[in-house]
């Protein structure tokens, strides 16, 4: 079958890889679509030490289970299911108290177990056994749920945040996770959204999709005073981090106001330290909160939102690409051409 490999020299290729193997106690899906993350631009950049190649990459994955091994009692052939790449051991203080997504022996589609950038994907034993999957009926296409795993990882980051009518929120970051952030702070009402973001381009789609919300562009505008006039001086109530800029980091301390709270949903590679003023932290009370992954529960939340109209994601639907042209969705993502791909063999 054919599969985006990452291999043993940090680069992606398509090969011709053999069919799942069929056991006793996985699954296999006939892969319907499966979605490009940030994650993954980042391992077709620069590689990922996370990986042990060769690996097919890509986590954000729905499909058509064709194959139920015999132990297998809550899952059918035919059923279309979305999965919930994140699995951790079930056992332990955190998995037991709901925070799957922080065990210490987590594993994850596409980094532990070969992913869904190809024709056929495994659902392993336990990611079966933990019940990761969630069964789709015809209220949901393929092209939506299988936003519903990135949507999920917002939702976990908004369960910190306590947005309501009264906040301010400002996103850093204007692509494709920036632009749920914009979504979900809408669905719980926020006063005023204001996004800052340094490409034009960006800029101009995040116009389009959201014509509401306040646009700053900190290259040519002063972030400080604006924010300060937006806010009436008293700073933004929240602030996500939604990319991988520790500048963005360092400012977000200092346009978020006294007991604010801020998600730093964009991670950083690991030799970078020093952007957080924890002198803000103190005289201000502001509240820091990391966000990793997400669980089944939010993932079920997040296409419940889908499904009932909550939020609208048909509108950042526009750039579907066939597997074999996998590496022009990558690399449209990689130039900032656009903010999400999807991928259907």
């Amino acid at each position: 079958m054919l599969a985006y490999v990452y291999d043993e020299n940090k680069k992606m290729a398509l090969k011709d890889i053999p069919f799942p193997e069929k056991k006793s106690k996985n699954c296999i899906i006939k892969v319907n679509a499966a979605s490009i993350c940030g994650t993954d631009i980042r391992t077709y950049r620069f590689g990922s030490n996370k990986i042990n190649p060769p690996r097919v990459i890509g986590h954000e994955v729905v499909g058509e289970v064709i194959y139920v091994g015999e132990t297998i009692k809550n899952v059918l052939v035919g059923e279309r299911i979305q999965v919930v790449p994140a699995i951790g051991c079930g056992k332990c203080r955190l998995c037991l108290k709901g925070h799957t997504n922080l065990c210490n022996e987590l594993k994850t589609i596409g980094f532990q177990y070969d992913g869904a950038f190809a024709e056929y994907m495994e659902v392993p034993s336990d990611l079966i056994k933990q019940g990761n999957f969630n069964k789709l009926n015809n209220q949901i296409s393929d092209e939506e749920a299988v936003l519903a795993e990135p949507i999920a990882c917002v939702v976990n980051s908004h369960e910190f945040l306590n947005i309501d009518s009264d906040s301010t929120v400002a996103i850093f970051g204007s692509g494709f996770i920036g632009s749920m952030h914009i979504e979900l702070a809408k669905l719980k009402g926020a006063k005023k959204i204001i996004m800052i973001e340094v490409n034009q381009s960006r800029i101009e789609k995040c116009k389009q999709y959201n014509p509401d919300i306040e646009v700053i562009n900190p290259i040519k505008e002063n972030l400080y005073e604006l924010i300060n006039k937006i806010t009436d001086g008293y700073g933004a109530d929240v602030t996500i981090v939604a990319c991988s800029v520790g500048s963005a980091q360092s400012d977000a301390m200092k346009i978020t106001g006294k007991l604010g709270r801020i998600s730093l949903f964009g991670g950083l590679p690991a030799e970078s330290t020093g952007f957080i003023d924890s002198n803000v932290i103190h005289y201000k009370e502001v509240s820091v909160y990391g966000v990793h992954a997400s669980t089944a529960k939010q993932n079920r939340l997040a296409l419940e939102y889908i499904i009932e109209g909550k939020l609208n994601v048909k509108k950042y639907i526009h750039n579907i690409f066939k597997l074999s042209d996998i590496k022009n969705a990558f690399e449209s993502l990689k130039n900032e051409e656009i903010i999400k791909a999807i991928v259907k063999p």
